[in-house]
């Protein structure tokens, strides 16, 4: 598979994941969340804000990897 198309579907994937991620993250803070303090809203929102990108590091990874030689 060329790079492009890589980065294509990468892309959209990762796009679709951020949508479900972010409605999941706030679906959650909606059922933990009331009546806590702030300070407890802005700690998980920060750590809600940071992990999607450790499942996203390995799609980029693959949609960055170099085209094979072609044989001419």
């Amino acid at each position: 598979m060329r790079q492009r198309t890589r980065k294509m579907i990468g892309t959209a994937g990762l796009v679709l994941f951020v949508i479900v991620y972010a409605f999941v993250s706030m679906l959650v803070a909606i059922a933990i969340l009331p009546g806590r303090p702030e300070w407890q809203h802005l700690i998980y929102y920060m750590v809600a804000g940071c992990l999607w990108a450790f499942p996203a590091m390995p799609v980029i990874k693959w949609m960055m990897r170099p085209d094979p030689p072609q044989a001419t």
